[in-house]
């Protein structure tokens, strides 16, 4: 391969890469994307001639270095950063501290109880643990015993 097409085709690859890794999170295809830039930048350097191999590796840093911070500063804020992203503090999906219910106090199940899940006790949202048989989300449940943290509920 003409070392030209391998620059280009590996600086292209990059920008694929990296811009998956908006819809594939894990990291893995930005630091291949990232390396892909890299021998891009090695290959340009070999390749080209002065002063062209020097512009094209600080084009390449300066340009890694400007998809970053774009990045980190602006996409959270974009319309498909703030669809991609959580946009809540997660009160509205975490159970509140662990009480000492007394046995027999009524509740809801919230999800369904495999055997764990969230249920609704005296007006809380309680991370609950059934008692035998799986419970489903909307059934009427009391708490048959608590014990360390634990909340263990029956169906009522």
């Amino acid at each position: 391969m003409e070392p030209i097409t391998l620059y280009f085709t590996l600086l292209l690859t990059g920008f694929i890469l990296i811009g998956m890794e908006i819809f594939i999170p894990g990291g893995i295809l930005g630091i291949v994307g990232g390396i892909a830039w890299l021998f891009a930048a090695v290959v340009g350097f070999r390749n080209f001639s002065d002063p062209w191999n020097f512009i094209s590796g600080i084009s390449l840093l300066l340009c890694g270095i400007l998809t970053f911070v774009i990045w980190i500063k602006y996409f959270p804020k974009s319309r498909m950063g703030k669809t991609l992203s959580l946009q809540e503090d997660g009160a509205d999906f975490k159970s509140h501290k662990v009480e000492n219910f007394p046995v027999g106090t009524p509740g809801e199940a919230l999800s369904t109880l495999r055997p764990s899940g969230i249920a609704t006790i005296d007006g809380k949202r309680v991370d609950v643990v059934a008692d035998g048989e799986w419970i489903e989300e909307g059934q009427a449940i009391k708490v048959s015993s608590t014990s360390g943290g634990h909340v263990s509920v029956v169906k009522a």
